[in-house]
């Protein structure tokens, strides 16, 4: 009988490990996201795939890092930031978007998109060379490699 209780409890404690190394594991890493196209020196994505003011996501790999980022258009102007901030990128939790904000995974600093332009260092989003051209936007991928380190 000894030896029943003991093999149930060694089975509650295994199955609570393993629900605790999930859980920590899918809340502490940073998401990938699907991939641009990649032409030439650059990530290209069609602006009318982007939504008014919702951030778009996406990953590019480089060098086994997953580098994260945003593309984001709202008043007439499209704007990529990295998925990544100055404070919290050691954390590589990046950033959640709802309710007209992104939201620090680390932090819990929450930044309305239409102000996204506005601020800099701190937890904003660090914000990444792009540009518009004939309805896509262009990022250039050393823009990018440049900043794999906060990944």
């Amino acid at each position: 009988m000894n030896h029943r209780i003991r093999q149930k409890q060694f089975l509650a404690d295994s199955l609570t490990v393993l629900i605790s190394v999930i859980f920590f594991a899918a809340c502490t890493s940073q998401p990938s996201y699907p991939h641009a196209a990649k032409i030439g020196a650059n990530l290209v994505v069609e602006e009318a795939s982007l939504q008014l003011e919702t951030p778009k996501f996406f990953t590019y790999q480089f060098n086994n890092k997953k580098i994260s980022f945003f593309i984001l258009h709202m008043n007439n102007v499209t704007q990529s930031y990295l998925d990544a901030c100055a404070s919290c990128y050691p954390h590589k939790r990046g950033y959640q978007y709802e309710n007209n904000a992104v939201t620090c995974r680390y932090c819990s600093q929450r930044f309305s998109v239409n102000k996204l332009d506005k601020g800099f260092g701190g937890c904003y989003p660090i914000k990444i060379e792009g540009r518009t051209e004939k309805g896509k936007y262009l990022i250039p991928v050393a823009a990018l490699e440049a900043e794999a380190e906060k990944f």
